[in-house]
């Protein structure tokens, strides 16, 4: 098995050069003036389609109300589901969920690092 430092070693030094690279392809597209002129149009559009989407949602305020709401029941029912397969596993207990057409699933759990200060 590896040693875990230079595997971060390893991704931290892959993720600068990501970083560079991206960093060049956006100089090159600033240096291009056709994709400018498009950059210019596009965000003329977004601002039209923007007074558009106000305009609709305010013909459908109860509607986006609702919606609202229901996102919020939807993002605590997922937290809740969470909190319960995770404690089902630390006990040694076998999760299992099947949607309306009898497709199994199971959990996935993943670990992240992050900076400590």
């Amino acid at each position: 098995m590896q040693d875990i430092q230079s595997v971060f070693n390893r991704v931290q030094e892959a993720k600068r050069k990501q970083k560079d690279l991206r960093s060049m392809y956006k100089d090159a597209l600033v240096g291009n003036t056709e994709y400018q002129d498009l950059v210019e149009k596009r965000k003329s559009v977004r601002e039209t389609m923007k007074r558009i989407e106000i305009s609709i949602r305010e013909q459908f305020s109860k509607e986006m109300t609702e919606l609202e709401d229901i996102k919020i029941d939807i993002d605590s029912d997922m937290e809740l589901l969470s909190d319960i397969a995770l404690s089902k596993v630390t006990k040694g207990e076998i999760v299992e969920i099947t949607d309306a057409d009898n497709n199994n699933y199971e959990p996935i759990f993943s670990v992240k690092f992050k900076k400590v200060k």
